[in-house]
């Protein structure tokens, strides 16, 4: 340490005015930091990012707007869902492979949904046949509106192996 002369160390010596308002500042500015900090945590955690998503009901047209043993991609990107008509009636599939979740892809030429991922496939009616896919592709719930407009109801899912496929609100006779 060095020393004055005095013979007095730096250490003994009062603090001055201005050093001392220097430090105070930059000690207030670094609590008001962290301060500020943890209040914008607390912030972002009160406000959460919300996802929008589309309604879990919705409409989809007129039974005649389908053809009949073909597969509609209509709603796929949107809703997630095939409409699949055949002679008797229609149905709503699910767009999830029961595997792991991926979107399969509907191959009209070879009348079959195939899975990208892992290699499921699936037939027109959503029976698996192929692939890790451990169970068929689920329907959603399907009925007619005041107006005699197909509506899906995303909320309810039938499971084929459940025999839930033979619930009457699991397709509408066409």
């Amino acid at each position: 340490m060095s020393s004055n002369p005095n013979n007095q160390t730096t250490l003994d010596q009062p603090v001055e005015r201005r050093s001392f308002i220097k430090w105070a500042t930059i000690g207030w500015a670094a609590f008001i930091g962290v301060v500020g900090g943890y209040a914008s945590i607390l912030i972002r955690y009160l406000f959460p990012n919300v996802l929008f998503e589309p309604k879990q009901s919705f409409r989809a047209g007129k039974p005649d707007e389908y053809v009949i043993g073909e597969v509609s991609e209509r709603f796929k990107d949107l809703h997630g869902v095939w409409i699949v008509r055949e002679t008797d009636k229609i149905y709503a599939l699910a767009t999830v492979c029961t595997h792991l979740g991926c979107t399969p892809t509907w191959m009209p030429g070879e009348a079959k949904f195939k899975c990208p991922c892992h290699g499921s496939g699936f037939y027109k009616n959503g029976i698996n046949f192929e692939g890790p896919a451990p169970r068929p592709l689920e329907r959603y719930l399907i009925g007619f509106n005041d107006s005699g407009e197909i509506v899906i109801d995303k909320t309810k899912k039938f499971q084929y192996e459940k025999g839930e496929w033979d619930d009457p609100q699991s397709f509408i006779a066409a």
